[in-house]
């Protein structure tokens, strides 16, 4: 208790030294007057009080299994129970000792010194490398600001450039500590920029779990279902996993998103494919089936609405094209692309033209007062939000039974890059989503969402099976 008392009459010393915090009108602090502030001085003081080691009254020796190493650390008691409920309780409990024993693994025990700082001065560098060790200290000593920073660091960084890769690492010890938040952001990430993902180092180190994870979404962005297979058969060569895991990974491929011609080449050529050839026959075979019939007589015989036969976010042409919206706050903006009818052989020599307007103030459906023709149109105020509206140029019997989703991939500058950072699915408009660009501030020049002042998007189009099933059921 004494040292305690010691300590707080320490740091009060300290603050005294370097001026009043808080100075008011009639001399008084805390009264809404004028603030002197000295707190980088007490801050300056307090990191060369653990420096130096004056005053201190607890020796930390960290120590790392199987290693011969022990790091010694002069710190304070009263500054690590302050800023530590773990700590509190340790030195409480350790019956007198002048020395606090702490077992740590290599990777902690290599930044543990960076971890002490942080407690006596509130800020930290770090390196993408350094991230994950310090997020167990912080989670370990029950450090709570710590702990966020960390994890809002790791969300902000996930594009930036490392040698091996760091996204795959963060995601599986966010997996293993329980942090959603970061889990999320970085399984997003990954589906998300997934062409980029399969070049890089990082993707055959990938778990089972994380690749089966990735595969059974239908919001992966990459050029085509053949990109996907061949970065799946590298993962397999390169880490030889067993059987069932192979398979399961096998049979998550959407063959029937690849044109015939593929699947036979793959067939001839793939030599995973002829390993485990017996696993996927019957999604070979109905993937033929798929390109040889229409998709309505297809839904007499096979469940048309499961996985195999639902495009991801495919960015080639025929599935979408990129939209750049230069000056995004200031006027209408509108373009025209042509898709494939569907992803069926049947469909292969149809196409469809699409209409599409970007409006940068957009007043929602129950606040709209104008009408043409009888048809409710878009009133454009300040205030209202940027809107997306989607439609075929000309109506087609072809359309009978098919649904078209649309999706906006919204790209964001990240670390130097664009990545998608944003994924919005509709069937007419953006309306329907409620949150399209809500943040963003796109009126501002420093957004991240702006690229040399300019918007730029991806639309997807993706045509849809489900109604036809529905139809033939009642049929």
């Amino acid at each position: 208790m004494l040292v305690q008392i010691s300590m707080r009459m320490l740091l009060l010393a300290l603050c005294l030294h370097n001026g009043p915090v808080a100075v008011g009108a009639n001399g008084a602090s805390g009264d809404g007057g004028d603030i002197i502030s000295h707190a980088f001085g007490v801050v300056q003081r307090l990191e060369a009080l653990l420096v130096q080691g004056n005053a201190s009254d607890v020796t930390l020796r960290v120590e790392t299994p199987n290693a011969d190493e022990v790091k010694l650390i002069q710190a304070h008691s009263l500054v690590l129970s302050l800023q530590s409920p773990a700590f509190e309780g340790l030195l409480l409990s350790r019956n007198g000792s002048g020395t606090l024993v702490l077992k740590e693994s290599s990777d902690c025990a290599a930044v543990f010194d960076k971890f002490i700082r942080y407690l006596y001065c509130g800020e930290i560098s770090l390196q993408l490398e350094q991230a994950t060790p310090l997020h167990k200290l912080a989670t370990k000593y029950r450090v709570l600001a710590l702990q966020q920073g960390i994890s809002q660091y790791m969300t902000q960084n996930l594009a930036r450039d490392s040698p091996s890769g760091h996204v795959v690492g963060w995601y599986e010890y966010a997996l293993q500590a329980g942090d959603s938040t970061t889990r999320d952001s970085c399984l997003d990430y990954l589906a998300w920029n997934l062409s980029s993902v399969l070049r890089s180092k990082e993707w055959t180190t990938i778990s089972g779990q994380l690749l089966m994870s990735l595969l059974q979404r239908s919001d992966l962005v990459l050029q085509s279902e053949m990109e996907l297979f061949a970065a799946l058969e590298a993962w397999i060569l390169r880490n030889e996993p067993d059987g069932l895991t192979a398979e399961n990974a096998l049979r998550a491929v959407r063959y029937a998103m690849m044109p015939p011609r593929e699947l036979f080449r793959l067939q001839t050529q793939s030599p995973v494919l002829a390993r485990y050839q017996e696993s996927v026959r019957d999604l070979l075979y109905m993937s033929y089936q798929f390109h040889s019939a229409s998709p309505l007589h297809m839904a007499k015989y096979f469940d048309v609405n499961c996985s195999l036969f639902v495009p991801r976010n495919y960015l080639s042409p025929a599935w979408g094209s990129p939209w750049v919206i230069n000056s995004p706050t200031r006027d209408d903006r509108s373009t025209s692309f042509l898709t494939h009818l569907g992803p069926s052989g049947h469909d292969a020599n149809k196409r469809v033209t699409w209409n599409a307007l970007f409006s940068p103030r957009w007043l929602p459906v129950s606040m709209r007062s104008t009408e043409t023709g009888g048809a409710t149109q878009p009133a454009r105020v300040d205030g209202a939000q940027p809107r997306i509206m989607i439609t075929p140029a000309t109506s087609s019997v072809d359309f009978a039974g098919v649904n078209f989703q649309k999706t906006v991939l919204v790209m964001a500058r990240q670390q130097g890059k664009v990545v998608v950072k944003h994924i919005y699915n509709f069937y007419q408009s953006t309306e329907e989503n409620g949150d399209f660009l809500a943040n963003a501030d796109l009126n501002s020049r420093s957004s991240q969402y702006l690229t040399g002042g300019s918007l730029y998007l991806h639309v997807v189009v993706k045509p849809l099976y489900q109604t036809l099933i529905t139809t033939t059921t009642k049929n």
